[in-house]
């Protein structure tokens, strides 16, 4: 290899790198900040570079992390969730939980004391956003300080709508072992039409049949059913960007848009144009 080509490449890696530091001793800040906050409600915007971790961590109060452009992966001891946009995840108070980035993310969060929704499940969870919460999680992230009269009356009609935002099955479950959890990931990142079970056992070294079993013991579903829901959650962030569903379907191996449709609206409801309709995150 040319050394000129050596030197981007360890120009590159060292920039990486400084990035990866300085994002790692900003959410170290961020969470003394959050524990140091008085209010009910506390309020954070974030951005972070494609790829970028988060490790494992925790804070005395709950969080409703909403990536408004990008999509998220969280891990915790409860199983793991993907994130994408129009929707968020709630955290309970003191449950550790790790982040992936899946593109580049812009992420909101709200962090709540633990007195102020006491009745919340204890349970991580991905809830759907009403136009008023949206709307509500926006303006809390950018209110100026001077501000305390407007600021307890938005966190203030903000906690009541949190309370009433709808659980959604949008959990994807991942498997612990190492290897198919790097196949999840890898799939999850580069979706593929040709996807066949025979492909992922012999790069696992195992039979067709020990490869079905190990799937669905670390799942709990067919290699089948968990590729449509990875599908599903792949095509969100596409579908809420204006993509076409025509396109969506097919690139994600859809042999027609009405059998994406008929799997759509079976596990959120209603069919895409009509969710989109009423789910529309602001420019």
């Amino acid at each position: 290899m040319p050394l000129s080509r050596i030197r981007v490449l360890v120009h590159l890696f060292r920039e990486w790198a400084k990035t990866m530091i300085n994002h790692t001793i900003l959410h170290a800040q961020r969470l003394e900040q959050i524990e140091a906050a008085s209010g009910p409600v506390y309020a954070l915007p974030s951005h972070y570079p494609a790829g970028h971790s988060i490790a494992p961590h925790h804070h005395s109060r709950a969080q409703l992390l909403y990536p408004r452009k990008g999509v998220v992966m969280v891990t915790s001891s409860q199983g793991r969730w993907m994130v994408p946009p129009e929707h968020a995840l709630w955290i309970p108070p003191e449950i550790a939980h790790a982040v992936d980035m899946l593109g580049h993310v812009h992420m909101l969060s709200i962090y709540v004391a633990p007195s102020a929704l006491p009745d919340m499940s204890g349970n991580v969870r991905v809830v759907g956003l009403t136009d008023l919460a949206r709307a509500l999680i926006v303006e809390a992230v950018a209110l100026p300080a001077d501000r305390a009269t407007r600021s307890s009356l938005v966190m203030a009609l903000l906690l009541e709508e949190i309370a009433k935002l709808p659980e959604v099955p949008l959990g994807l479950p991942f498997p612990s072992e190492p290897r198919l959890f790097a196949l999840c990931r890898s799939f999850v990142e580069n979706p593929s039409p040709h996807l066949v079970i025979d492909d992922w056992a012999q790069t696992l070294a195992m039979s067709r049949r020990a490869f079905t079993r190990a799937f669905r013991r670390e799942t709990g579903l067919s290699l089948s059913l968990w590729r449509q829901q990875a599908c599903l959650l792949t095509a969100l962030p596409r579908l809420a960007n204006g993509e076409p569903v025509t396109s969506v379907a097919l690139d994600l191996g859809y042999d027609s848009v009405a059998a994406f449709t008929t799997m759509f609206k079976r596990m959120l409801g209603a069919p895409p144009r009509q969710y989109f309709q009423g789910n529309r995150s602001p420019p």
